[in-house]
């Protein structure tokens, strides 16, 4: 009897020893295959890189500029090497009376009116800011946008889309939504589409339609297209309409005394 039991024990310990412990034959999980996560804010990353190549590239892009309800226009941006830029816009002032320019050279800022208006002729006027109501805003696709566009902390949402211009010749587009928290918008929102070397192929916002139509090497300065000027910018609204002509006199004044 007691052989017996010795041999039941030896047979237990054999089998235990062979089957080891709990934690060596633990039941692994079915091994699963991972997509690479995706870098956050892609599409915000892009548009920065492609607003980064925007600003210092040195070109001449012409555009056609659509508004509804208004003829097309040829908006034309030059940017220098040195960063200088001039952005001529016809019709931006006077109710589409005049065209404007507006460009920044040696770090001053200048608005330029091309036709003699009511108050005097051509010439640019030195201005810190443009005011608001004689900004035509078109410039600001070229210039003050590419900054928010490049600060990835700006307050925008940024998609990738396919906008009309996307393809190897449009690159790719974006569609930009200020935040709804933003008591002042920093761009206006719509679709803005760069190639690889930042060139704006396309906007669309409230401001209007630009499409590229030309693109031509940059000149090494850029010249401002009327004298320097004082006095204010002119307006973008129309100019006040002059009485005509032979218009009655206010009642109560008093009329003049006959010749002879």
């Amino acid at each position: 009897m007691r052989n017996r039991r010795i041999g039941w024990a030896l047979a237990l310990s054999v089998l235990v020893t062979g089957c080891g412990s709990p934690a060596d034959h633990a039941v692994s999980p079915p091994p699963t295959t991972l997509e690479a996560p995706q870098p956050p804010d892609s599409a915000r990353a892009e548009l920065a890189s492609r607003a980064a190549a925007a600003k210092d590239l040195a070109a001449v892009h012409a555009y056609t500029y659509a508004v509804p309800e208004q003829l097309d226009r040829r908006v034309l941006a030059i940017r220098t090497g040195a960063g200088d830029w001039r952005v001529d816009v016809p019709g931006g002032a006077l109710g589409g009376a005049a065209d404007v320019a507006i460009a920044a050279l040696d770090d001053e800022l200048y608005h330029c009116t091309l036709q003699a208006t009511t108050v005097a002729g051509p010439g640019c006027v030195a201005v810190a800011t443009i005011p608001p109501e004689s900004d035509p805003r078109v410039q600001h696709v070229f210039t003050r946008w590419l900054d928010v566009f490049v600060d990835r902390a700006a307050a925008v949402a940024v998609v990738t889309v396919p906008g009309p211009e996307a393809g190897a010749d449009g690159g790719d587009c974006f569609a930009v939504t200020p935040s709804s928290a933003s008591l002042a918008p920093p761009v206006a929102a719509g679709v803005y589409c760069y190639r690889a070397d930042g060139t704006l192929t396309y906007a669309e916002s409230e401001v209007g339609t630009l499409t590229l139509t030309d693109t031509s090497a940059a000149p090494e300065t850029i010249d401002l297209p009327a004298p320097v000027v004082p006095g204010d910018p002119a307006p973008t609204a129309p100019a006040p309409t002059p009485p005509a002509t032979g218009t009655p006199a206010p009642a109560g004044t008093p009329a003049p005394a006959p010749s002879g």
